[in-house]
């Protein structure tokens, strides 16, 4: 690889970035070896073989060190069987979220102690300010509206992101490629993937009954008031708000409104039945420092593509809140991730639960 830029400031510390083999975490790595960092590049054996390969070349290239951690065991148990667990539940989990709470930031951190960094960074879009009350590190949403991931990293610390640096967080997608191209990283065309990236081919319900060996038995579609409008395929073929697939004549659409895995049933409803004013949310992790000793007034993100809408948060017990938007929102899916906003700054998330 060309040399692009003249580094002229002093090492700055040690910094273990996570390399995947895509053209993010490629960008960051160059960026912060040009701002003065020694650089630790890890890789971790979750990810394709080719995106390992592609990793070590790209560390080659910038002449930094380049391990390859073994998490193979570690994320099947934490994330993989946990997926497969939600859905045979009637949940529609979301394990990006878990991935970057459990591998990205636990994993991550733990192997840079080892190897004497003090700090980590991704290729995330992110980016993150100090609290000038508090002194505590926050979350903040990326400055490309498309690419912004700050809802993925909800479960995120505080003190995890004290010692985290994302070099992208300011960037548009575009800007990263133009800039990927200039630093001559053979990872700059790279496509990102779209899908979990252990369900490669997107048949999640294909790969939990291969996975687990479990049946998927047919049932019954029911309405809200149970009569029996069908036949379903399995409960793993189905999520909250689901419209297409169904076979079922009606005058007006008909939507997945609720998934009774215990009895194997699929609820569908119009899609007033759909809208629902409030949701139950547990397992709260807040990175900013929150009072719900009154009901905090906040913008809601239900999904990862769902726009942030006003609501209420109240709290029902230590670790459960209820959330009251100001207008009904279309089908929270219970095991998707609520995160709270206040402008651009994620004050924390926690999982939607069943009703």
């Amino acid at each position: 690889m060309a040399e692009k830029r003249i580094r002229t400031r002093k090492a700055k510390g040690a910094v273990a970035v996570a390399m995947s083999g895509g053209v993010d975490s490629s960008l960051a790595a160059a960026i912060l070896r040009d701002r003065g960092y020694d650089l630790i590049g890890i890789t971790f054996t979750m990810w394709p073989p080719h995106a390992v390969t592609r990793a070590r070349a790209v560390a080659q290239d910038l002449g930094i060190p380049h391990h390859v951690v073994d998490l193979r065991k570690t994320f099947d148990r934490s994330v993989v069987e946990r997926f497969c667990a939600d859905y045979a539940r009637g949940l529609t989990p979301n394990p990006c979220v878990v991935c970057n709470e459990v591998i990205k930031f636990g994993e991550l951190a733990s192997r840079a102690r080892r190897l004497g960094a003090a700090r980590i960074a991704t290729g995330h879009y992110v980016r993150t300010r100090r609290d000038r009350k508090t002194g505590r590190m926050l979350l903040a949403a990326g400055a490309d509206p498309v690419k912004d991931q700050s809802y993925f990293l909800c479960r995120v610390s505080s003190r995890e992101l004290r010692r985290a640096l994302f070099p992208l967080g300011g960037m548009t997608k575009g800007e990263v490629r133009r800039m990927a191209e200039g630093y001559d990283l053979r990872t700059h065309a790279e496509r990102a993937s779209q899908d979990i990236c252990f369900v490669r081919d997107g048949d999640y319900a294909g790969y939990i009954r291969r996975r687990t060996g479990r049946a998927v038995e047919p049932g019954e579609i029911v309405d809200s008031a149970g009569r029996v409008r069908g036949r379903h395929k399995g409960t793993l073929h189905y999520t909250i708000g689901q419209r297409r697939g169904l076979g079922i004549a009606h005058r007006e659409p008909l939507y997945v409104i609720a998934i009774d895995a215990r009895h194997n049933r699929i609820v569908v409803g119009e899609r007033r039945e759909a809208m629902r004013k409030s949701l139950v949310a547990d397992r709260l992790n807040w990175i900013a420092d929150v009072d719900l000793r009154r009901p905090l007034r906040t913008r809601a993100k239900i999904r990862y593509n769902a726009a942030r809408v006003p609501a209420t948060v109240t709290k029902i017990s230590r670790d459960r809140v209820r959330v009251d938007f100001d207008a009904p929102q279309m089908a929270p899916t219970p095991g998707q991730a609520v995160v709270f906003y206040r402008r651009d700054v994620v004050l924390g998330g926690s999982w939607i639960v069943q009703d």
